[in-house]
């Protein structure tokens, strides 16, 4: 992991092409970066830290190529160093290889071509696949079959690509991680997502598992295992490049915070008819499930489901939702009559690709809810619905989870046909209500008040609870402090014991979520001393019983969820920004996990 940029051609911009490229995948988390540029020789720059440390270190007048590669990496096999960063080299510095993924049995090739005479110079697995395309090229294969021959042996999930000494060209291939083509009017490109060239080319090409490409200035091809041509479509991406820009905005975050209402309306659009008083939701309309439905994701998208789970639920339909990181068909009954619902954003997430694959395997109708178009996920399942939030590139998940939550319940609605005119309206009117809370909220001043707090709790019942657990997650993961999300029952069996007159408390309070009972949670805190911070629609009922009070409007209560969250984002956003964290690129974190 995390990135990898590639381009070939012949208007000297190859280097300026890798940096943009670099920058552009940098919201995908990253602890190092590196290019290679090959043409008549082939040099290698890579540096620990950041994008702006590697283009420091880059010699004046370097040399440009008409071919090369750059990579972002996050770690995974060694630390992060100046050594282990992309790419990696053979010991003649033939051949220069970026990789994502993890290769399982890298120790057994790396103990092979140690006993054949190898060293290494990093702890990567990656390190393992020029020493591998080297011993083929000295048995006499050409480039293409060197790197197909060391492709080969790889065992787990890659994107990898390749750059030679002497070449224009960049070979390509893909297993269980993201790979796109961009086919340029100059040059042509490859990445493991369309921001690394949004810049120069809107016209993509998706590979698929199995699949190898091969870059050169004259053209694009793409064959299978086999080295039989696969006729590709090249898809036209609806964005542009200023989608992906901060657009004044001091981070991406707040950014796609604020984006919110346009998002949501997106997700809406052709969806929703009042006047014939249902919802029209194409993508699931030959769906009749007689079975159970199991949702299954990871992170963010796994409170989107238990959201979704929910909705369906309360209709009457036998729901469970499932981390896909300990889903297994074995281990859950899957049948013919199952329908399995992935929540992804990126439509790669690795737990979440191997959970649809097991249970198409298993014969379970699969459908992706994604907002990737051309993903693993939307090409590998039986149906797709896309969220349609648009480009999203802080780490943290805002705009999509309140997409995955509306588009939720647009197809537990379109599932059931279940959809009343009070639910139908309280949809339109989301978006607005949306944005009244970015306009009159007072996170702000609440972050400024708890900023320096020991830890922080989230608690909420019923549809709110799923909100409660997000609510904790963007606390963690842009302030690196201690939260946690409850339902709120279950503060008493064991949590209670953490809760001081240092932590507090954001209780979810809404109509339709057992107000009644969360009060009682509330009181339990305060007898602690814990400040508490009601988010609620009924201010009126709540407000006596709470510190501060985040208002929400008044919506169907089963989509009250999504405007609690807002309050939640905002006040997560604001502690971040007043601890100083890097906001949009949390240590640690990548933003699409394309590894299990």
């Amino acid at each position: 992991m995390c990135g990898i940029i590639g381009y070939t051609g012949d208007d000297g911009s190859t280097l300026d092409v890798l940096l943009t490229g670099l920058q552009g995948l940098e919201y995908r988390g990253y602890d190092s970066a590196g290019v290679a540029l090959a043409d008549g020789s082939l040099a290698v720059h890579k540096r620990e830290g950041e994008v702006a440390a590697l283009e420091e270190a880059l010699p004046s007048g370097s040399v440009d190529g008409a071919a090369g590669l750059g990579h972002t990496r996050w770690s995974t096999h060694g630390p992060p160093s100046d050594a282990n960063a992309h790419p990696h080299t053979d010991e003649d510095d033939q051949v220069a290889v970026v990789h994502n993924g993890i290769i399982e049995n890298y120790q057994a090739l790396r103990d092979d071509l140690a006993a054949r005479g190898h060293s290494f110079e990093s702890d990567t697995d990656t390190e393992v696949v020029p020493h591998l395309i080297e011993e083929a090229l000295e048995d006499g294969a050409d480039r293409e079959t060197a790197f197909r021959e060391a492709v080969a042996r790889l065992e787990g999930s890659y994107a990898v690509a390749a750059v030679f000494q002497g070449s224009e060209t960049v070979y390509a291939a893909r297993h269980e991680s993201p790979l796109v083509l961009g086919v340029g009017d100059d040059g042509h490109y490859l990445a493991s997502d369309v921001p690394a060239f949004i810049e120069y080319t809107d016209r993509v090409i998706y590979l698929d598992d199995g699949e190898f490409a091969t870059i050169a200035p004259g053209g694009v091809t793409v064959t299978d295992e086999t080295g039989t041509v696969v006729e590709t479509s090249v898809q036209t991406i609806s964005w542009d490049p200023e989608d992906a820009a901060k657009s004044g905005y001091d981070h991406y975050m707040k950014k796609e915070i604020h984006e919110q209402p346009r998002a949501i309306r997106q997700c809406l659009r052709g969806r929703v008819d009042e006047l014939e008083g249902h919802i029209a939701l194409e993508e699931v309309a030959a769906l009749e499930p007689e079975g159970t439905v199991q949702f299954v994701a990871c992170g963010t998208s796994y409170h989107a489901a238990r959201y979704g789970a929910r909705l369906l639920r309360q209709r009457g339909v036998q729901t469970q939702s499932f981390l896909a990181s300990e889903y297994t068909a074995d281990a859950v009954p899957v049948s013919d009559e199952t329908l399995v619902v992935g929540v992804t954003q990126s439509g790669e997430t690795a737990d979440t690709m191997r959970a649809l694959r097991e249970a198409n395997g298993a014969g379970a109708t699969t459908l992706a809810l994604t907002n990737t178009v051309g993903s693993s996920a939307a090409r590998e399942c039986d149906h797709v619905c896309y969220i349609r939030a648009g480009p999203e590139i802080g780490v943290a998940a805002t705009k999509t989870f309140a997409s995955q939550q509306v588009a939720l319940a647009l197809v537990a609605g379109a599932l059931t046909g279940d959809a009343s005119p009070a639910f139908l309206k309280a949809l339109r009117e989301l978006p607005d209500q949306v944005q009244t809370i970015l306009d009159s909220s007072r996170a702000r001043e609440i972050a400024d008040a708890y900023v320096d707090a020991d830890a922080y709790f989230f608690i909420g019942r019923g549809d709110a609870a799923p909100v409660a657990l997000e609510g904790a997650l963007k606390m963690k993961e842009i302030t690196y402090k201690h939260a946690e999300g409850f339902a709120a029952g279950e503060l008493k069996h064991g949590p209670l014991a953490l809760v001081s007159g240092e932590t507090p408390v954001f209780a979810i309070l809404t109509e339709g979520s057992k107000l009644e009972k969360t009060l009682g949670n509330v009181k339990e805190v305060e007898a602690r001393e814990a400040p508490v911070v009601a988010v609620t629609d009924a201010p009126e009922k709540v407000g006596r019983y709470a510190d501060h009070v985040l208002e929400v409007p008044s919506s169907h209560p089963q989509l009250t969820p999504v405007l609690a969250n807002v309050q939640l984002q905002l006040v997560s956003y604001w502690v971040a920004n007043r601890l100083g964290r890097s906001i949009d690129k949390p240590r640690n974190l990548a933003k699409s996990v394309t590894v299990e």
